[in-house]
């Protein structure tokens, strides 16, 4: 079992420097022991998924040209995530606001080549099938 995902979850990505927060805004009205509960579409940049500090990612433009520029030392830069689609897979049987609930076994893909996972759900209280 997995156990539900609510704002101020902390996430990691693995060419990420710093863990960052999940931030899950209350438009679905549903809490999960106080916080808003999260769903497989809280993926937006900035608004829902935080920087990770900095990106080491050589597929992200900005760390290429700088390590580049480096003379091939790798020159890791600013991270600005860029999830590539909604989190995978989530708790397909459990629906908020009708979307899947998002579980701490998701994975949310970063288009620079990041996998993005869930350190700390942000609560311990509820679990999902």
């Amino acid at each position: 079992m997995s156990i539900c995902v609510c704002s101020g979850a902390v996430l990691q990505c693995s060419f990420g420097a710093a863990p960052a927060t999940l931030n899950v805004l209350p438009a679905n009205c549903t809490m999960v022991g106080g916080p808003p509960a999260a769903t497989i579409m809280d993926f937006t940049p900035i608004v829902n998924v935080a920087p990770f500090g900095m990106c080491s990612s050589m597929a992200n433009p900005a760390v290429a040209a700088a390590t580049a520029a480096a003379l091939g030392v790798l020159t890791p830069m600013p991270c600005v995530p860029v999830p590539a689609g909604p989190w995978i897979t989530g708790a397909p049987t459990v629906l908020i606001g009708n979307m899947p609930a998002l579980n701490s076994d998701a994975k949310l893909m970063c288009a620079w080549a990041g996998v993005i996972q869930i350190g700390f759900p942000g609560q311990a209280t509820c679990m999902v099938p």
